[in-house]
C-alpha cells in the first residue's frame, strides 16, 4: 500500500467484516471449476497450461490460509518459486495435481476449525458503503 485518504483507511479497518466462511465454498467451487481444464488440456494436448495450474494452487493456498489465519494475504511470500516452477512445466503435473488435492483438503480442515464467521457483516459493509456514496455526493457539484 503506498497511499490511502481516509476512506481508504477506513476500508482498511474495515476488511475484516468483509470475510467469512463462505470463502471456502466460493474459493474452492471456482478452482474445481478451473481444475477440470488443466485436466482436460493433459488428456487432449498431454500437458496443462501451466500458468492456469499454478493460479490453481495459489487460489487453493490462499483458501486455506484465509481460513487459518482470518486475513486476506495477497503477497505469496516464500512459495513463489515453487509456484514460479509450476508455471515454468518444470514441475510434473502428477506432482501438481497432488498439490492441489493437498490444498483442497488443507482447505476442507481449515474450514472446520476456523474462527471466521458463518455470513460477512453485512449491515457494517452496507453502512460503510452508504456512507461513502452519501459523502460522495455531497461532493459533486
Amino acid at each position: 500500500m503506498e497511499y490511502a485518504d481516509d476512506t481508504g483507511r477506513e476500508l482498511l479497518a474495515l476488511r475484516g467484516v468483509f470475510l467469512s466462511r463462505r470463502i471456502h465454498e466460493t474459493f474452492t467451487r471456482y478452482a474445481y471449476g478451473r481444475r477440470r481444464r488443466p485436466e482436460a488440456d493433459v488428456r487432449v494436448h498431454g500437458a496443462p497450461r501451466w500458468k492456469h495450474a499454478m493460479h490453481l494452487l495459489r487460489l487453493l493456498a490462499s483458501a486455506r490460509d484465509v481460513l487459518r489465519t482470518g486475513e486476506l494475504t495477497v503477497d505469496v511470500g516464500k512459495r513463489r518459486e515453487p509456484l514460479l516452477a509450476v508455471k515454468r512445466g518444470e514441475v510434473p503435473w502428477s506432482e501438481v495435481e497432488a498439490r492441489m488435492t493437498r490444498l483442497e483438503r488443507e482447505a476442507g480442515e481449515a474450514l472446520r476449525r476456523t474462527t471466521l464467521p458463518a455470513q460477512p457483516d453485512r449491515r457494517r459493509v452496507e453502512d460503510f458503503l452508504v456512507g461513502v456514496r452519501r459523502a460522495s455526493a455531497l461532493r459533486t457539484p
